[in-house]
């Protein structure tokens, strides 16, 4: 192996691996900003500079609290199962193209750690590796309200993932590709999003329940006596618990972007390609915020409903998305960007149409809940 592509590739890693754990950080101070400004209060303001050091002061307490582990806990899985759940998030936005290749000390350099030809097959093998440290966290507690809340996660993340799998179909199908940077290519001019709308919300609203975030957030519910499958973790174990959450919200936001919002391109990119990091990143930060604004507007679910809601409403719509829009490119073979656009404009109404009366039918009435 050449030296200087190894290099190249340390230099990635460390420097995407940076900005993952001080993105980690500061989307948390994010979020309460953005949370204290919508429900009109302050917010953290204390910490340093308009409290910007709250991160810090936050993460300084975690590493000097002290660590419990149940006497009756599986020790070594107890232990793994945090690190379970936080790699995956860490390691998952390898494959996202930050920009175009640029020239570095007379070198060309992709703007992205892996440009591979299985991208989106990679994120979602990733993406469910996750699964496995939250239903090992609620049995390696030895607690039966922490098993309890691991198996309702770990089944709440599942069934999300089948409508978050079609979603993902939609860019490969109307790019031809599972690879992330061609598909980034694919949007010059027209981004998905204006031929999918409807796939865009099937994503997100996916993205948010495979995250555990509101109003999909069953383990931080008020109405539970314990915090689910982290109830018995403490300290650091425990931060590791919301760093993943909290990075894999970064990394599905920056798939939203590359997928639907046409990633790293923008005005200038072609002349100026330092210029795509700071697209996407604009990018990531609009999509934080939405999710944010959901997590201060929607109730949370009941669980019942919940499942209902994935099962009956979210994965009928994406397969039907899917199919309908597989039979429009097969129909018309050799159209791209804005021929699309009214094809696929009838499929996305059909598929709305089809969305509110399944949920007339499956969650409009009332149930009866034991």
């Amino acid at each position: 192996m050449e030296s200087a592509l190894f290099w190249e590739w340390v230099i990635k890693s460390v420097v995407i691996l940076l900005v993952m754990l001080t993105g980690f950080a500061y989307v948390t101070f994010y979020e309460r900003k953005a949370l204290a400004r919508i429900q009109v209060r302050i917010g953290p303001n204390r910490a340093g500079p308009g409290g910007w050091l709250q991160p810090v002061a936050d993460g300084v307490k975690l590493i000097f609290k002290e660590e419990l582990t149940p006497a009756e806990a599986e020790k070594v899985t107890f232990v793994l199962a945090p690190i379970i759940t936080a790699v995956p998030a860490l390691v998952i936005t390898a494959v996202v193209p930050w920009g175009e290749t640029v020239t570095i000390f007379g070198r060309q350099v992709s703007l992205a750690l892996a440009n591979i030809n299985v991208g989106v097959l990679y994120i979602m093998a990733v993406a469910s590796i996750a699964v496995y440290g939250i239903v090992l966290a609620g049995w390696s507690s030895n607690n039966k309200y922490a098993m309890m809340g691991g198996l309702r996660a770990s089944a709440q993340m599942i069934s999300y993932e089948l409508a978050l799998g079609l979603a993902f179909a939609l860019p490969v199908l109307m790019a031809g590709s599972m690879n992330l940077l061609e598909i980034v290519q694919a949007q010059q001019g027209f981004w998905y999003i204006l031929l999918q709308p409807v796939g865009f919300v099937i994503f997100i609203i996916a993205s948010l329940a495979e995250v555990n975030r509101s109003p999909f957030d069953m383990p931080e519910a008020e109405q539970e006596l314990t915090a689910g499958y982290h109830t018995e973790y403490s300290g650091m174990k425990f931060a590791l618990f919301y760093m993943g959450e909290y990075i894999k919200m970064i990394a599905v936001s920056a798939f939203a972007a590359s997928f639907f919002l046409g990633g790293y391109s923008g005005p200038g990119v072609e002349s100026h390609p330092w210029l795509g990091p700071l697209y996407l990143l604009l990018k990531i930060v609009a999509v934080l915020f939405w999710m944010i604004w959901m997590r201060a507007t929607l109730p949370r679910f009941r669980y019942d409903r919940l499942m209902a809601f994935g099962w009956k409403v979210l994965f009928p719509v994406a397969l039907a998305d899917v199919l309908l829009t597989a039979v429009v490119l097969v129909l018309m073979p050799q159209a791209a960007g804005a021929a699309l656009f009214l094809p696929l404009l009838v499929v996305n109404a059909v598929v709305f149409v089809l969305a509110l009366a399944l949920l007339s039918m499956g969650l409009g009435g009332k149930q009866n809940v034991a």
